[in-house]
């Protein structure tokens, strides 16, 4: 029998390279302002999971991860000269929640506890951006996190077995990108109703940014 892992590894990296290009089309075009400090944080966590995840024994799962990777060091490199804001406290405790995880890794030799202090700071990063998208989600890609979210959960197929330190960061991955793109969705459907109701007279609120 075929390894079904190769094939949903290749189709998941697929799905990662293909959510970050909208978020890049969007930054290119002015309509999406990415957040330096907030994509910084990002591009930091997810190469410590990738390190983490190595370290842990991924082999196609990995490739997903990898291609979302890169592609977040890339909107974060556009967001220098496109995006705004800077690092904040949160961001630099952020970052140092992920140091604390890589210092966790070193002292009980377990990946694992990388990975999970990653999970717990990117959880928070994506709270914090809750406000900014509740206020205004047409800031936000929409097909960025719905791809994203595809990706995870082919990756978590590529994992080929029930393995938690392995299954972990995919399986949030899904859960997380679903639960924004789920906030995006439902936000943009009650502005609808509303600019309905109004006969069309809404006023989109100033655009922040994440």
């Amino acid at each position: 029998m075929t390894e079904p892992g190769p094939a949903f590894g290749l189709l998941a990296g697929l799905a990662a390279v293909a959510c970050t290009m909208p978020y890049v089309r969007d930054t290119l075009r002015g309509t999406t302002v990415p957040h330096r400090g907030s994509w910084l944080i990002w591009g930091v966590l997810e190469v410590v999971a990738v390190e983490a995840q190595r370290a842990d024994g991924a082999r196609w799962s990995l490739v997903p991860l990898v291609a979302q990777c890169v592609g977040t060091c890339l909107v974060f490199g556009l967001s220098v000269r496109l995006g705004s804001g800077g690092l904040s406290r949160v961001d630099l405790a952020l970052l140092g929640l992920a140091g604390v995880g890589l210092a966790g890794w070193k002292a009980v030799d377990a990946p694992v506890v990388a990975t999970s202090f990653v999970i717990a700071a990117d959880l928070v990063a994506a709270v914090m951006m809750l406000p900014k998208t509740c206020r205004d989600q047409h800031s936000e890609t929409l097909s960025t996190f719905v791809l994203a979210a595809a990706s995870g959960a082919l990756a978590v197929g590529a994992v080929g077995a029930l393995s938690a330190p392995l299954l972990m960061y995919p399986v949030y991955f899904v859960a997380v990108n679903a639960a924004l793109a789920a906030v995006i969705v439902h936000r943009r459907r009650i502005t609808a109703r509303r600019t309905a109701i109004t006969g069309g007279r809404h006023v989109a609120p100033a655009m922040a940014v994440r």
